[in-house]
């Protein structure tokens, strides 16, 4: 008899189990599945400060920036060959805020939105400027 018992109380928290399971997924679930589009945390808004049309499309600079800077440093370190369609100082020139003349320093910047969603640690501006070159000269000017 107290083998039936043991059995039955093994069986109702195996149940017991399977239903906290199910109620802690069914929320998750309900958004759908990974990458479906759906997300309860916003995507950052940030948008070009320049006019015109970046040097790749939205899409592809998403995927592969960071690979497209890593051989543009390739190029000019190691081979001394300097060209502005990838550099990160034209990036730069092209995406800093109009009003502060920057890619970082806050949520809405163009790249510490981007990496804050994304959970990637920014650290080219720990070497590189993050302002614009216009926005540079205009604050040496300022100190003045």
């Amino acid at each position: 008899m107290s083998r039936e018992r043991s059995m039955a109380s093994s069986l109702r928290r195996r149940w017991a189990l399977l239903l906290a399971l199910v109620a802690f997924a069914a929320p998750v679930m309900a958004d759908g599945p990974a990458g479906a589009g759906t997300s309860r945390v916003p995507k950052p808004t940030v948008a070009a400060a320049a006019a015109g049309s970046c040097v790749e499309d939205t899409a592809f600079m998403r995927r592969n920036h960071m690979r497209l800077i890593r051989h543009q440093r390739d190029l000019t370190v190691h081979e001394g060959i300097r060209t502005t369609q990838h550099s990160l100082a034209n990036c730069v020139n092209c995406h800093a805020d109009p009003k502060t003349g920057r890619v970082t320093g806050s949520k809405d910047a163009f790249c510490e939105g981007c990496h804050s969603y994304a959970a990637v640690k920014l650290d080219c501006f720990e070497c590189h400027a993050d302002r614009a070159k216009a926005a540079s000269a205009a604050s040496v000017e300022k100190a003045k």
